[in-house]
């Protein structure tokens, strides 16, 4: 009798375990419908020599079909792409395919195939809601260049503001997993209740972490989808201030606070930002749009404690963000009107663009951003520190763009002036330079001898203007440069 009790008892774990497995498959089966595989040829710029083309690339990233005949990947598996090539699981034809919308700041890309009969026997995925920590999500992609679709389960292991390293600055919603996320995964769906709980998109490498991988929930991907409804995408929005915690008993206090554990007070209001004349150092932020504030930054939000930025995030531009705040220890209701985030953006990595430059007399004139920084490594402390503290210092109020003497191509008319590699160009034929279009400008002025003055140094650089105009034939022939500027 014992005997049959177990067979049975077994018998029915086994059919279970078949269930299971049937209702898995059946779920892998239905994404090979939908999750494509993505095949880039990249061209990078080079910030070196900026005239020149840059350097050939491949690499293979994923993608899913959502509605409206459109597939959803990450910004960095088509970035500076020249060639993009779709397959589906079980389908070896190529289908070209080009960037319909593409946001560097939020590391996500619409594509759309050039024949639209790619679409045929596909399916496209719904988005679901953001997964609760301890819930089960899983991945489908490519990863490590594999030609057929892979699936990795995890569990949602925190839900969190992190930097996307994409763009290296932007920080946004992210949903950590314990699965990891390799190269070939990105833009892959992570899927919760047959819904898409998300976006496959970075990792660590290495010995960093084992099993951490990160994926940008639907929220994210709700905004991006909205905001490219006006037929241009423009990007995040920004109250361009900083805030501490106010945890301290006495400062609170101070304050005219109530021990209630609300409220952040306001550091820096960055000037030219959208809140620049409407908050103030030591204004304290008690609620935003209705939510209570706490002391510690976090507001309530679909049911998690979220930074408070995640409600400037939801919001475009155009649109405003109510405040209640402390100031002076008496309450106020303040009204910020969004704008767009300059100057933020030139600490950002940049896709898609070709590196601007300008030649004069053999002197290599070229904007420092952090591709530039990047890429040049410079030893020059002044142009570092500009860099570093473009922000926290205002250097940008003065200097829009920090436009550098990057290189020297030798000719007679330029000699010993290689001390003056990554010097920071102040005035030009007495114009103050706060572009480089600023220096294109101030270099065609009609003069006898153009001046060239740097920060930090008392000795200018001068050249002969009827010298420079001789020579820039030979110089651009000598060092091949098609063209002596891009502005």
């Amino acid at each position: 009798m014992k005997l049959s009790v177990l067979f049975h008892t077994l018998f029915a774990v086994f059919l279970c375990l078949n269930l299971s497995e049937v209702v898995v498959l059946a779920r892998f089966s239905s994404m090979n419908e939908s999750v494509i595989r993505i095949e880039t040829t990249s061209q990078t710029p080079d910030y070196r020599v900026p005239w020149n083309s840059g350097e050939i690339s491949d690499g293979i990233g994923t993608g899913f079909i959502i509605a409206g005949h459109r597939i959803l990947t990450n910004a960095h598996v088509v970035s500076d792409a020249r060639f993009i090539n779709l397959s589906k699981e079980g389908d070896l034809r190529p289908f070209s395919a080009r960037v319909l919308y593409i946001a560097h700041d939020c590391d996500l890309a619409l594509l759309v195939p050039e024949d639209p009969s790619f679409f045929k026997n596909t399916v496209p995925l719904e988005l679901g809601s953001i997964p609760h920590v301890e819930s089960a999500v899983t991945v489908y992609g490519y990863p490590v260049g594999g030609e057929k679709l892979s699936v990795t389960r995890g569990i949602v292991s925190r839900i969190d503001f992190q930097t996307y390293t994409h763009s290296g600055i932007d920080s946004h919603l992210t949903v950590q997993i314990d699965a990891a996320i390799n190269p070939g995964n990105s833009g892959g769906p992570v899927i919760q209740n047959q819904l898409v709980a998300g976006i496959a998109f970075q990792g660590y490498r290495g010995n960093v972490a084992q099993n951490v991988g990160y994926i940008i929930p639907t929220p994210v991907i709700d905004r991006f989808l909205k905001d490219i409804q006006s037929g241009k995408y423009k990007g995040y929005m920004d109250l361009a201030i900083t805030y501490y915690s106010l945890y301290g008993t006495a400062m609170r206090q101070a304050l005219g606070l109530q021990d209630d554990h609300r409220g952040v007070i306001i550091s820096t209001v960055y000037a030219g930002g959208s809140a620049d004349g409407i908050l103030r150092q030591n204004d304290v932020i008690l609620a935003i749009d209705g939510h209570p504030v706490s002391n510690n930054g976090s507001v309530e939000l679909d049911a998690n404690s979220l930074e408070m930025a995640e409600v400037i995030e939801r919001k475009f531009q155009g649109d405003h963000v109510t405040l209640n705040i402390l100031r002076d220890k008496k309450p106020m209701k303040v009204v910020v009107p969004l704008r767009e985030r300059w100057p933020f953006q030139l600490q950002a990595n940049s896709y898609g663009k070709k590196p601007r430059y300008f030649i004069y007399g053999g002197l290599l004139f070229q904007p420092a951003n952090q591709n530039f920084m990047t890429v040049h490594n410079p030893d020059n402390l002044r142009l570092n520190y500009y860099f570093d503290q473009f922000l926290n210092d205002g250097l940008y109020q003065e200097h829009p763009e920090i436009v550098v003497l990057s290189n020297i191509l030798p000719d007679p008319i330029n000699t010993q002036l290689s001390g003056f590699r990554y010097s920071i160009i102040d005035r030009v034929n007495g114009t103050k330079i706060r572009s480089l279009n600023d220096l294109a400008s101030a270099f065609s002025k009609p003069v006898d001898f153009d001046v060239i003055e740097t920060i930090g140094t008392a000795r200018p650089i001068v050249l002969d203007r009827k010298d420079v105009l001789a020579a820039r034939s030979r110089i651009l022939t000598r060092y091949k440069v098609p063209k002596d500027f891009n502005l």
